[in-house]
């Protein structure tokens, strides 16, 4: 499987490093790909799943809100 969070859908981007000379190289920016048992209230089960970094947080701040439920 790829590597992308299943939720966001971000992924791996590429572009170019430019060196002081401004040579430039390919290189790629990789996303905080996770893999976390996050719990489903409608089903009231656990899934894994792959998800960024930046979604965990943005589900923990929904948990605490109470706007998961």
């Amino acid at each position: 499987m790829a590597r992308m969070c299943v939720k966001t859908g971000r992924k791996t981007s590429f572009g170019n490093t430019r060196s002081h000379s401004l040579r430039h190289t390919r290189r790629t920016w990789r996303p905080n790909i996770q893999r976390k048992r996050v719990f489903d209230p409608r089903t009231g089960t656990y899934r894994v799943m792959k998800v960024s970094a930046a979604y965990l947080r943005t589900l923990a701040k929904h948990l605490r809100e109470g706007k998961m439920a």
